[in-house]
């Protein structure tokens, strides 16, 4: 196994054991619950927005598979702090390179590149945007998403 495969899986293995920001944001002004049935990975978004409209603080919970946690606990880390512009840009990136064979490796988004692997496994890929895409239901103001 190559290094870079034995970091990524360090990365992913680390974040799903230590998952960052893994608790309730309140108070909280938005909310959503994400599901994929397909293998019973289940999250809750919350977050609260400044004045300004940035992140302020942001925390998930839930039960899922180490890419699922992993993703979900890379995500609120690195959209701490930005606008709800930054967080839908950084969505497409991300959603860009875990769908696009043809995608190229993306230095901007740092950590949650590790991910880029799963789009050799279709059904691995919405495991690693289910939080992903509850953040953008909390952020249309949406109850709920599934991956299905």
């Amino acid at each position: 196994m190559s290094d870079l495969r034995e970091l990524y899986q360090e990365v992913i293995l680390d974040h799903n054991k230590r998952p960052r920001n893994f608790h309730p944001v309140e108070p909280h002004s938005h909310e959503a619950d994400g599901y994929n049935p397909l293998c019973g990975d289940k999250v809750t978004i919350q977050l609260r927005l400044d004045d300004a409209g940035r992140i302020e603080d942001i925390g998930f919970q839930g039960d899922g598979c180490a890419i699922s946690t992993a993703s979900a606990s890379i995500m609120t880390e690195m959209l701490k702090g930005h606008t709800v512009d930054e967080a839908r840009e950084t969505f497409d990136r991300f959603h860009h390179l875990v769908t696009d064979d043809d995608a190229q490796p993306d230095p901007s988004l740092g950590k949650i590149g590790v991910l880029a692997g799963v789009r050799d496994y279709p059904m691995r890929v919405k495991c690693a945007t289910l939080a992903w895409h509850t953040l953008q239901a909390a952020l249309e103001e949406r109850e709920s998403v599934s991956t299905e």
